[in-house]
């Protein structure tokens, strides 16, 4: 195997350099390339490209950002240094070097570990001592691949952490989305990601182990909840008969066994109500 020691320095035509299949970083920030192709045009690019030398021109190592932005700013030449390696040293060095900017979202981090592993028939063992981290972290690394798509497109335009998408893993595919529209929706952190799935493993195991305790529960909460409606709905019609100068008044009483509310009207007060003895009452139990 070649190493990435072998290289040499050369002025390259931008058109002849193709991107490698093997590149990690698949999103690129548009205003980002436009300020670094004006930063280019100005004062040239300062840290050459890394491309290797393949039978049909060169493929780009690392520096795809660079090259995308000098092609922008109208270069005509770039320098790269040639480095004379194998692909999969060329697949790691890509990685190696994008890891190290930390400009890869941890999907694409991701992504690109299992294509050392997969298409350049590394093992995770080899893989996490060229990369210098311990094989646990690397395991963590590629877990978040059991995500579904929609799930990683969200999270990485939440710009939600690689901890983040570890701690949705908990949850079945079903229960992920709902944790994630919480998430979001309360710019939650990582310990509040953290104790809300908690939460709900707690709460489903709960209900697993009493489904009638369970049933029961969504009953009574909705219950309160029409009871509640209830309420609210009296006491803005009692609101809306004193606003119209009727002398309104509305009582509630609670046993065991049921509410009971009173309302009741002053005869003086409505003269359009039919006359009664002594007052018009309303019984609502």
């Amino acid at each position: 195997m070649y190493t990435i020691s072998d290289k040499k320095l050369l002025m390259i035509k931008p058109e002849d350099i193709r991107p490698s299949a093997n590149q990690p970083r698949k999103s690129f920030d548009e205003y980002e390339l436009k300020q670094l192709a004006d930063s280019i045009h100005t004062s040239g690019i300062i840290q050459p490209l890394s491309v290797r030398k393949t039978v049909d021109g060169y493929e780009l190592i690392a520096g795809e950002r660079r090259l995308k932005a000098a092609i922008m700013a109208g270069l005509r030449r770039v320098p790269c240094v040639i480095h004379r390696t194998d692909e999969n040293t060329a697949a790691l060095y890509s990685i190696i070097e994008n890891i190290q900017r930390s400009n890869l979202t941890p999907f694409e981090e991701a992504e690109g570990l299992e294509r050392l592993i997969t298409k350049c028939g590394m093992s995770q063992t080899e893989v996490a001592a060229r990369l210098g981290m311990a094989q646990s972290t690397l395991s963590n690394k590629l877990r978040i691949l059991r995500l579904g798509e929609d799930i990683r497109r969200r999270i990485t335009a939440a710009s939600l952490t690689e901890r983040h998408a570890r701690a949705l893993l908990r949850l079945s595919p079903q229960e992920r989305n709902s944790a994630l529209d919480r998430i979001i929706a309360e710019g939650m952190t990582l310990k509040q990601t953290e104790e809300l799935i908690a939460q709900m493993l707690e709460e489903k195991e709960e209900n697993d182990e009493n489904p009638e305790k369970a049933e029961d529960k969504a009953v009574r909460k909705f219950s309160i909840g029409d009871m509640r409606l209830f309420s609210n709905s009296l006491s803005k019609l009692i609101d809306t008969l004193q606003n119209a100068g009727i002398d309104a008044h509305s009582r509630k009483y609670e046993t065991d066994k049921y509410i009971e509310y009173k309302v009741r009207i002053i005869k003086d007060s409505a003269k359009d109500l039919p006359r009664r003895e002594e007052s018009a009452q309303l019984k609502i139990c």
